[in-house]
């Protein structure tokens, strides 16, 4: 079986992708595997320049197959905020539950029709002495009002999608890796699986 390892320590993410790679054949390992491994500094404008770096630096460390994704929250009426900042919006220690309540707070008199928002995930795919390959998916949505059900992570209780007439945490998680903009990165990287894998 093909080993990749992927680049973080999110074990909400670490989940998403073991799930969805695991169904392809392929052995998933993570940050969590090498605790000595320090912390890649996210310091790039944009989530393709995060994802690269920190699946280059590692596929270095390691030289073997790594996978990173960078994604976040992209709100319309926000100028594209959270954007790269998502998972420190509220502040350095990466809360959740502060960083839905600054974006609820900020969209307080925002009206349902200009709420909408996507899920940006860019996932990067870096080989040793390879080109590094880039794929990019995202989900569209609305912000709620109000936080809805238990399941997932980040946002999800706050980004309503429509069509389903439920939050991102209010699905199963089969019903989100079908469309989620991780899921949807992932396809775009299955269909390339024979070059990289």
């Amino acid at each position: 079986m093909k080993e990749l390892v992927i680049s973080t320590q999110n074990k909400g993410k670490i989940a998403e992708f073991k799930q969805m790679l695991g169904e392809k054949g392929l052995e998933v390992k993570s940050l969590l595997d090498y605790p000595t491994i320090p912390d890649i500094i996210e310091d790039g404008k944009t989530f393709s320049e995060n994802a690269t770096k920190k699946a280059e630096t590692l596929a270095q460390q390691l030289n073997c197959i790594v996978i990173a994704d960078d994604s976040g929250l992209v709100v319309d009426a926000l100028d594209g905020r959270p954007g790269v900042y998502s998972a420190r919006y509220a502040g350095e220690a990466k809360n959740d539950n502060a960083n839905m309540e600054k974006v609820l707070r900020e969209l307080v008199d925002v009206p349902s029709e200009d709420r909408t928002a996507r899920f940006v995930c860019v996932i990067a795919v870096a080989r040793p002495n390879k080109t590094t390959l880039v794929f990019e998916g995202a989900c569209e949505g609305v912000i709620a009002r109000e936080r809805r059900g238990t399941n997932g992570f980040g946002y999800d209780p706050i980004f309503y999608v429509p069509e389903l007439e439920k939050t991102m945490a209010q699905l199963t998680s089969e019903q989100k890796n079908e469309r989620s903009h991780r899921a949807n990165a992932l396809k775009k990287l299955f269909a390339t699986q024979g070059e990289w894998s």
